[in-house]
């Protein structure tokens, strides 16, 4: 059986491999989505730190460097891969692109993922950078739990794919992937412990908040610095992320539209 399973999974990585390097030759082509995806989540952060200064983030155990480093992953999430993605699949579909790649070998979760790879490398190589210009430049430091800040990337990354697909499903237009993609930019800006940390909000509130679908990925990132998360809350984010995970796959395979929206 060994040596049944590797073969049965060349053709299908070989396809994904093609795939996804034709779609990082469409992404370098398109200019506004490459600086959206690499300027805005390095430069956001630095906005939200006069909002950041009247906090009180020691006594919630957090630094300057943890909250903004936070912050910058997040909005890695949100742009580098969440709405570029957005533009992406709603793109390929009004081109026809997604329905001819249907008719060939590829299967529908390998067109979905192949399209989805060049934005989460992209989303993967830039976290590290702002991990590593954090802790050198703001101080943030070498993590306390490395595997929880691990954690809380991939399921970032994942379940930023996952919605973008799921937000392409309603999309006409690229251009109106512009307004559609922005009700999840802003609750998770606001509520998912973004620009705010959901521990310097009240209680009641940041319990709410912690349900939304990026906020168990951005506790987790801020867990792995601050190593304040009990093992019980490190499941508890685990399961609440891969819910969200779940159910927006569950849509996707259920309302994703393979061909122009007339």
């Amino acid at each position: 059986m060994s040596g049944v399973i590797p073969g049965a999974l060349t053709p299908s990585l070989r396809r994904l491999r093609a795939l996804a390097r034709a779609e990082f030759a469409l992404l370098g082509r398109n200019r506004g989505v490459v600086f959206t995806a690499l300027v805005v989540p390095l430069a956001l952060p630095f906005s939200v730190r006069p909002a950041l200064d009247q906090l009180d983030l020691e006594k919630q155990g957090l630094s300057m460097g943890t909250a903004m480093l936070t912050a910058a992953i997040g909005f890695s999430f949100l742009f580098a891969v969440y709405t570029s993605l957005v533009n992406a699949y709603v793109a390929r579909r009004e081109d026809l692109v997604l329905k001819r790649l249907r008719t060939g070998e590829l299967t529908d979760g390998e067109i979905l993922t192949g399209t989805a790879l060049p934005a989460l490398a992209l989303g993967l190589a830039q976290a590290l950078v702002l991990c590593a210009g954090c802790a050198v430049l703001l101080h943030a430091g070498a993590p306390k739990a490395p595997h929880l800040a691990l954690l809380g990337l991939l399921a970032g990354l994942v379940l930023s794919a996952a919605l973008a697909a799921l937000t392409a499903s309603f999309t006409r237009t690229v251009e109106s992937g512009q307004v559609t993609s922005l009700p999840l930019v802003f609750v998770s800006m606001i509520g998912s412990g973004i620009m705010f940390p959901t521990e310097a909000m009240p209680a009641r509130l940041a319990s709410v908040c912690e349900l939304l679908p990026l906020s168990a990925a951005i506790r987790l990132v801020r867990a792995g610095w601050t190593g304040r998360l009990s093992a019980y809350e490190a499941l508890g984010a685990l399961v609440t992320a891969l819910a969200w995970t779940v159910l927006a796959v569950f849509a996707v395979g259920r309302w994703f539209r393979w061909e122009p929206r007339r």
